[in-house]
């Protein structure tokens, strides 16, 4: 079988119209022979004749190992993103700088988790998902140690960036591993608990990195992050297994094993897709799809949305102390038990919306003949498009005004309700999109709303001094607003966008 050409190779995506039978799309369930002279045969492989090797029929146990693993990975990375802003002024006090310095590691730490997807998710689409898993978090693991060394704020910014990038691949390739597994219909359940890794890790850093501040010192943050790295790391050695369909056929194509065919015959394997190019070449095409990816105008509108919700986020949780203990007079453990607000928002939404995204999905496609579409995943985007700037703008003027913390707190539920559906209904929505480049396509909306979740957080104590935090967070409440019509206008438009603005990849 010749080499593919690169024009079929870049055959648009998001165009085509999407099947449940995704498994056929792919080309990996299917087998057939073809003569190709009288002196050898060619078969097509597939993984329907390797069913212990194909991850969609493995036992949902071993399927939800491997998620469970990914999912530490998920949230240990942003727990570490935020688990020492509680500490922020000790750490500046030690290390004889300002706490807006400090906070620069935090946006190091950010915008790398953002930039590293985008290296991280097309290697895994080359290499493999597993060894870009267990490389990277050794590494992750390793840098803890320094990091918990640091003699200067310098030292700390440019190790926590550096940990931030290797850190940073549960959330790369998180959604292409599930989308490798489980077929659409039951994948938004499951995403919806892998996802609660990046937005509880967030919420619960600041808890207990308040604890440990308290009675050991913003040092024993980072040995801690050893002892927990370490330990997922092992689990994944022990427990990971690989789920990239053409990584797994490469490896049954050369196992002679495996493979052994009883007509007697010369023959040669090799499987649809599969990419004979130099392996130079294959990297720089993977690392070109992210980029590509993000052009498309609604990945970029919805990556904005995502970037709202992440500077949104970050922005409140580096300034609870200062508003907290300014305002209320709270101890930092007090402070860090009041991150269970958005993290109680985070379990309700995965426990009673988001298995609802399935139903809608599955519900909307029967009344289209069958014919599914990633845009049925966006309904329920909705109710975070009204409960994000609702609660924002609650919660700002319940500061302002200084009402009891309890009311302001109330708040942050159903703002950690209203963040849950709309990152699960949109990563849903890419994977759907781009299902042989999932890992791709996250990394394409990842980069851009860690970019501006790291950034905004250096700009916002100085917005909340002239604004105050009435109008300082009401600004934030506003783009909400303006960004509110995107998941309706892209369920009735979506199709037609898609088409027109063709990604070939």
């Amino acid at each position: 079988m010749p080499p593919q050409q690169d024009n079929d190779e870049r055959a648009p995506l998001l165009p085509r119209r999407h099947s449940d039978n995704d498994e056929a799309r792919q080309g990996l369930l299917t087998r057939r022979w073809s003569d190709q002279d009288a002196e050898s045969n060619r078969q097509l492989l597939s993984l329907e004749d390797f069913p212990e090797k194909n991850p969609r029929a493995w036992p949902r146990w071993r399927k939800l190992a491997n998620v469970g693993v990914i999912a530490l990975m998920a949230i240990v990375s942003p727990l570490a993103s935020s688990m020492f802003t509680p500490g922020i002024a000790q750490i500046a006090e030690d290390l004889h700088t300002t706490p807006i310095s400090v906070i620069g590691a935090t946006t190091g730490f950010v915008v790398m988790l953002g930039i590293g997807p985008l290296i991280l998710a097309p290697l895994s689409e080359t290499f493999g998902r597993r060894h870009i898993y267990l490389v990277c978090f050794a590494c992750f693991s390793l840098l803890q140690i320094p990091t918990a060394l640091s003699p200067n704020i310098a030292f700390l910014v440019a190790v926590r960036s550096i940990s931030g990038f290797f850190g940073s691949v549960g959330i790369a390739n998180g959604g292409g591993t599930i989308s490798d597994m489980f077929p659409p219909d039951e994948r938004a359940g499951v995403f919806g608990w892998y996802l609660l890794g990046p937005l509880l890790g967030p919420t619960l850093g600041p808890l207990f990195g308040g604890i440990i501040v308290q009675r050991l010192g913003w040092r024993w943050i980072f040995w801690v992050m050893t002892i927990i790295c370490s330990t997922n790391t092992l689990a994944g050695y022990l427990f990971l297994r690989e789920t990239y369909a053409p990584v797994i056929l490469s490896k049954l194509k050369s196992s002679s094993s495996a493979l052994a065919t009883s007509t007697g015959a010369p023959t040669t394997y090799t499987f649809k897709d599969e990419d004979s190019r130099p392996a130079w070449r294959k990297i720089t095409h993977s690392l070109s799809r992210p980029p590509k990816i993000f052009a498309q105008p609604i990945v970029a509108t919805m990556s904005v949305y995502q970037a709202l919700v992440f500077g949104t986020t970050y922005s409140l949780y580096t300034n609870m102390q200062d508003i907290y203990s300014g305002q209320y007079g709270f101890s930092t453990e007090q402070v860090g038990l009041l991150y269970l607000g958005p993290g109680l928002g985070f379990l309700a939404a995965v426990w009673f919306l988001v298995p609802r995204i399935d139903d809608v999905y599955k519900t909307l496609t029967a009344r289209n003949d069958g014919k599914a579409k990633p845009e049925f995943r966006l309904p329920l985007a909705n109710i975070g498009a009204v409960l994000i700037p609702v609660s924002l703008f609650w919660f700002a003027w319940a500061v302002e005004r200084h009402v009891h913390w309890a009311v302001s707190i109330s708040s942050t539920f159903f703002y950690g309700i209203g963040q849950v559906m709309i990152l699960n209904c949109t990563q849903n929505y890419f994977i759907d999109s781009f299902e042989s480049f999932a890992a791709s396509a996250i990394a394409a909306g990842t980069v851009f709303r860690s970019l501006v979740g790291g950034v905004i957080p250096l700009f916002a104590p100085g917005m909340f001094e002239r604004l105050g935090y009435g109008w300082g967070i009401s600004v934030f409440a506003f783009v909400g607003l303006t960004l509110a019509p995107a998941p309706l206008v892209f369920f009735y438009f979506g199709e037609r966008i898609r088409e027109r603005f063709d990604v070939k990849l």
